[in-house]
């Protein structure tokens, strides 16, 4: 079972978590998708997140099935495009490719693009403007925020603590252990496809991101003649809430592109 939020209406728009949060990590975008209107928000729990159950999944390719199952019964034909944050990203990407007749538009943050971490470009880490005071003040939750920010900064910080915090705090450990263990993919979809994405498409990395790094994703540009490619200074991996208005611009350019493709 998948846990799923929607939210509008209009055409169907998959948002897709990283790993150890939740659904709530994009629910951030939403205000502004609500203002563009057009689209159908579509949230979901990743088996063995938020309110998601693992079930009988217990790798990385078994939550891509468990997605493409899903979107197979509740979306069934109908065109929709989809959105990933972090290994969400990596879900995206697979679906995309799985399912390319039927996806007109991908998009990532932060997304990760090379399975094995060992195997990643990634800059050093990186904080641009420190808070010792503000960090002591989130008390718990303090080392998680510090951990991820570029920028530390009381907005930052609070919009962490909305959309971020509250998915750590309910995944299931034991789940993304399991999933963990086998994280990589055989291939990475632009392989195991290799012919190209031509949908419009959006990358958006973060500079100073020393989870995923922005090289991998600019390594696979040929494959992705319609697409956006930014990354953006000040960010790391919560790209989304650290640079939230540019990111945002990005995402409603993305999807006016979709709908002149489809005008």
């Amino acid at each position: 079972m998948i846990y799923v939020e929607e939210r509008g209406n209009g055409k169907p728009l998959l948002l897709i978590h990283g790993f150890g949060v939740d659904h709530r990590i994009l629910a951030s975008l939403s205000q502004m998708l609500d203002e563009l209107g057009g689209w159908k928000q579509i949230f979901i729990d990743l088996p063995g997140h938020g309110h998601s159950p693992i079930g009988d999944v217990s790798s990385s390719q078994d939550v891509v099935d468990a997605v493409e199952s899903w979107i197979h019964t509740h979306i069934a034909e109908e065109s929709f495009a989809v959105i990933g944050n972090s290994f969400g990203g990596m879900v995206a990407r697979c679906i995309a490719h799985d399912m390319r007749e039927q996806v007109f538009g991908l998009a990532t943050l932060a997304g990760v693009f090379v399975n094995d971490h060992d195997k990643r470009s990634l800059p050093p880490k990186t904080v641009l403007h420190s808070d010792p005071e503000l960090i002591s003040s989130l008390g718990e939750n303090g080392e998680d925020y510090a951990q991820m920010a570029v920028v530390q900064t009381a907005k930052h910080a609070a919009a962490f603590e909305s959309y971020v915090q509250p998915g750590l705090e309910v995944a299931d450990r034991d789940a993304l252990h399991r999933i963990s263990s086998q994280y990589s993919l055989e291939q990475e979809p632009e392989d195991a496809h290799p012919e190209a994405f031509t949908q419009p498409s959006l990358f958006i990395t973060g500079k100073q991101d020393q989870i995923v790094g922005y090289q991998d994703a600019w390594n696979r540009l040929e494959h992705y003649p319609r697409a956006s490619f930014a990354v953006l200074d000040a960010a790391g991996h919560n790209v989304h809430l650290e640079r939230q208005l540019l990111v945002e611009a990005l995402i409603r350019d993305w999807l006016n592109r979709i709908d002149d493709n489809n005008a």
